[in-house]
Parts: C-alpha cells; sequence; structure tokens
C-alpha cells in the first residue's frame, strides 16, 4: 500500500486570543486523567473545539485541540487526514458511551500523520478539558504581562544611563537571551550586545536588516527568517537615519515581539547620531514618562512652555496595543513623546505641543505659531485634553482620561475635553473650587466620578455603565447614593446645572 501524502496546513489562520498552550502542561493537568495515545508529543493550542460532525475541516481555524467521542466515525484515516489538512494541533478522543476503547485505526492514522491523539477518560468531560485550557491560557497571558512590565521598566532604565544605545542592547540580549545588533542600512555593525550567533546566521541576519533600513516607499518596517534553529528578526528605526535593530534568539517566546517594539520606541529616538539637544532633552522626557515620573518632574526636560495637549487612547477593536503600534500612533499625532501603558492597563498617553513651533513662528514673520489640530486616528478611540500650561499636566491627564471615557460610551472617535467658558468662566477659580469642595464633600471620588460621567451623558445609565466599564445597576446605586448624601433631587435641573459646574472644578 502507498504511503499517504501529507496534506498541508493552511498558510494562515487568524491569531490566539493568548499565548499557545504546549500540550505538554495539558497533559501535566492530573485531575483531567488525559493520556496521549499516538503522535508527537509537541504541539501548542490555540482553542479547543467540539465536534462530531465526520469531516469538521469546514469548521476549523487552524490550532484547535478537537474533542469527539466519535459519534460519525466511519472512516479514520480519512478523518484524520482532513483535520490535518485543516491545521488541527491535536484530537481528544473521548471513551463511552459510543466507542469503548479508542479505535485501533483512528490510532495508526494518527501516528501516520502526525497528529498528537489524546484519550479522554469517561469521568472528564469535554467542558473541563476547554476550561483548563483557557485557565492555562490565561495563566499565560498573565506571565507574558508581567513578563512584558519588567522588561519595559529594564529598557528605560537602560536608556537613562549615560551611554544608553549599548545599555539599552545590553539590556534587550539579556530579556530574550540572544543577540541585539545596532545595524547601518550597508550591514555595518554600530553597536552590539549579547552571544555571538554562527557566522551564517549572522551573515542572514546582517541580510535581513538591510532589507528594513532600506529607506524607500514599500520597505518594509520589519522582516523575520530562521536560519539552522536560530530566530533572525529586524526592525527599521525611525528617525530617517537608515539603522535598523537586529536580534538573534535560539527559542521565540510570548511577548518577546513586544519587549523588541519597546527597545525600538526607545532606539529610534536614542540612536540617530545627529540628534541635537532638543531632540536629545525630549527623548530624555521620553524616557522618564516611561520610568513613571511625575509631569513635574519631566516639564523641564520638554523645552518649549507650552501649551501642552494631553492624548488618551484605545485600540477601537478591543486589542491592547503594543508599543510599536503606540509609537505609530505618537508619530501620526506629531510626538515622539508616547506612554504605552503599563500591566493591566491598555490606555495610550500621548503628549503633543499644542502648536507647531518655533519654526512656524518665523516662517510667518513673528505671528503667533499655528495651533495643532488632533484629528481621529483609524483604529483608534481618542481623549483630548484642552491646551495646557507645563504646570497643570496632572490636571491635563484627567481631563484627556474623562474625554476617552465619554467617547468610548458615546462610540464617539474622539471626544475632546472643553473648557469652562461662558458663565461660568466669570466667576474667579478659587471661590468656584472652594464652592466645590464643600458642596461635593459628602461624595466619595469613585462616587464623584459617576455622578460626572453620568451628567455629562445626560443621564445615560447605558453610555455611563459602558464610560465606567462597570454594570449599569451599578450606576443606578451610586447615583441613588449620590442623591442621598447631598440630599438633592438629582432629577431637577437646577440642581444638575449646580452640581455640573461644581464637579468641573474638581
Amino acid at each position: 500500500m502507498d504511503e499517504p501524502s501529507m496534506p498541508t496546513p493552511p498558510a494562515h489562520s487568524p491569531g490566539p486570543p493568548a499565548p499557545p498552550i504546549p500540550l505538554t502542561e495539558l497533559l501535566a493537568s492530573k485531575d483531567l486523567g488525559l493520556r496521549r495515545i499516538a503522535g508527537p508529543a509537541d504541539a501548542d493550542l490555540l482553542w479547543v473545539h467540539t465536534s462530531e460532525m465526520a469531516d469538521p475541516y469546514p469548521y476549523l481555524l487552524g490550532g484547535e485541540l478537537l474533542l469527539s467521542a466519535g459519534v460519525l466515525l466511519t472512516d479514520p484515516d480519512h478523518y484524520v487526514a482532513r483535520l490535518v489538512e485543516a491545521g488541527a494541533a491535536a484530537l481528544g478522543f473521548g471513551v463511552r458511551p459510543v466507542h469503548e476503547t479508542v479505535p485501533e485505526a483512528l490510532i495508526e492514522a494518527c501516528d501516520r500523520y502526525g497528529l498528537p491523539l489524546l484519550e479522554v477518560p469517561p469521568e472528564t468531560p469535554f467542558t473541563a478539558i476547554a476550561r483548563a485550557v483557557w485557565r492555562l491560557m490565561a495563566e499565560a497571558r498573565h506571565r507574558e504581562l508581567r513578563r512584558v512590565t519588567r522588561a519595559q521598566q529594564a529598557l528605560a532604565t537602560a536608556a537613562a544611563r549615560p551611554d544608553p544605545v549599548p545599555a539599552v542592547l545590553h539590556q534587550l540580549a539579556a530579556q530574550l537571551s540572544g543577540r541585539a545588533v545596532l545595524l547601518t542600512g550597508r550591514g555595518e555593525e554600530v553597536h552590539a550586545a549579547g552571544r555571538r550567533p554562527p557566522p551564517e546566521a549572522a551573515a542572514a541576519l546582517a541580510r535581513l536588516a538591510r532589507v528594513v533600513a532600506r529607506e524607500r516607499p514599500g520597505s518594509p518596517a520589519s522582516a523575520t527568517d530562521t536560519h539552522a534553529g536560530t530566530h533572525l528578526a529586524a526592525y527599521a528605526l525611525g528617525g530617517g537615519e537608515g539603522l535598523a535593530l537586529a536580534l538573534a534568539t535560539r527559542r521565540r517566546e510570548a511577548g518577546d515581539h513586544t519587549v523588541a517594539g519597546i527597545a525600538v520606541v526607545l532606539l529610534s529616538l536614542l540612536a540617530a547620531p545627529h540628534q541635537g539637544a532638543d531632540a536629545a532633552d525630549r527623548s530624555a522626557a521620553l524616557v522618564r514618562l516611561l520610568l513613571g515620573a511625575t509631569p513635574a518632574e519631566v516639564a523641564p526636560l520638554l523645552g518649549s512652555p507650552g501649551p501642552w495637549t494631553v492624548i488618551h487612547a484605545r485600540r477601537s477593536d478591543g486589542t491592547t496595543a503594543d508599543a510599536l503600534t503606540a509609537g505609530a500612533l505618537g508619530a501620526s499625532l506629531g510626538s515622539a513623546l508616547v506612554d504605552a501603558g503599563r500591566e493591566g492597563d491598555d490606555t495610550v498617553r500621548v503628549l503633543l505641543p499644542s502648536t507647531a513651533g518655533e519654526a512656524t513662528r518665523e516662517a510667518v514673520g513673528g505671528e503667533a505659531p499655528a495651533r495643532r489640530e488632533v484629528t481621529p486616528q483609524p483604529g483608534w478611540t481618542l481623549g483630548v485634553s484642552t491646551p495646557t500650561p507645563l504646570a497643570a499636566l496632572d490636571s491635563a491627564d484627567l481631563r484627556a482620561a474623562r474625554a476617552l471615557a465619554h467617547a468610548e460610551a458615546t462610540r464617539a472617535p474622539l471626544t475632546v475635553d472643553t473648557p469652562v467658558t461662558g458663565l461660568a468662566a466669570m466667576i474667579p477659580p478659587a471661590q468656584a473650587a472652594a464652592h466645590a469642595h464643600t458642596l461635593l464633600a459628602p461624595l466619595t471620588p469613585p462616587l464623584a466620578d459617576t455622578l460626572r460621567c453620568w451628567l455629562s451623558l445626560h443621564g445615560s445609565w447605558d453610555r455611563t455603565a459602558v464610560a465606567l466599564a462597570v454594570h449599569r445597576n451599578t450606576v443606578r446605586q451610586r447615583i441613588g447614593r449620590c442623591a442621598v448624601l447631598l440630599g438633592v433631587d438629582l432629577n431637577d435641573m437646577d440642581v444638575r446645572t449646580e452640581l455640573w459646574f461644581a464637579l468641573r472644578q474638581k
């Protein structure tokens, strides 16, 4: 009998919602009682799917652990061949009540096609297996976020040292357990750190870097390759200098791309050999922001007296932006001062000069420079503060956060915080603040924030719940509590108006 031809897995399948789970981790869950009886031990699971169809191929994305009791299993060889062709990662077969044991023909087919086959005991429900996979994925995602956070802090600390570029490369090589090299567009090493790869891999890495460092339309921003078991990656650096960051590692782990992206943002700012003192100071300001310095500490490095605009942004598709994506947003808005967020926070913050700068002032003969207009960005939801002096950046940061919450609640691509104008602006700020403090004293900060959001959204329970990421019943309870503590009728427009004025002063 002729040897069966090996099916070809799909060339592309949608990305997983979390890092893939090694099959060995699932098998290590003793309470499930799973046993591998055929196929290789190495496989990565992206999701779990249950199907009793004779041919589930049309409904598979690739990377699944497919669970089945073999209700319609008639041709094991064809069945396994179709699973491999669909890109399934493994097959879990439940014994009883349909089959007393795993069919021998199915075992042989899985061995022949290289598909891991797991025996699922009768006492283990398929839902327990799915729950175990999702739990392992959540744990892996948490480990990845912690690792990326530690790497971000380490890279930012390295960037603040007197010789930042070699320090960042050394730290990056340590974080990825590999080689990190800064190369010119001709493949010449500027700085390098980490263990040198074999000569053939080093040559392949230099070629890869030349591809991304070409300054011409259509050149890719990044490229990857594998050479003799060494994983290679190259990233073009911004700044117009034709530099590239090249990486060579023996293995790839979840979060590597994000860690590399953080390094790309820092090196794009720090490695340009011709950056002036102003650019260097702004780079230092970015590093301070990444390190968590207060706006008052960062302000002296920003150079321009302002005003400055603070922008809060989140991906409109619900995904978390990595450093590369956040850096691209900053570039689109016209600023390199970007904070890509921290663990558990998917908000990207951008600090933007509110005017076009001194060059514009000179170009128009000493007139006031043109005002920067923040425009909607595809794929993002933006909250924008009004232009703010350096001393009030912390207040602008809070207003930008409120504007972002409002934008998300109203499904608007961009919301700009509106300044206090009209009759409210005629009251001296000190008196307005004192009145607000007295009036709102009974409210805790969460209650005050809820009331402010609820009023800004015209009393909409659902939109307020979306903006605050809480249940609508929680909003109702908080607003009811506010009414009791303040002793007012929140259905009265005069009451609402006075409270809104007071809340705008906080």
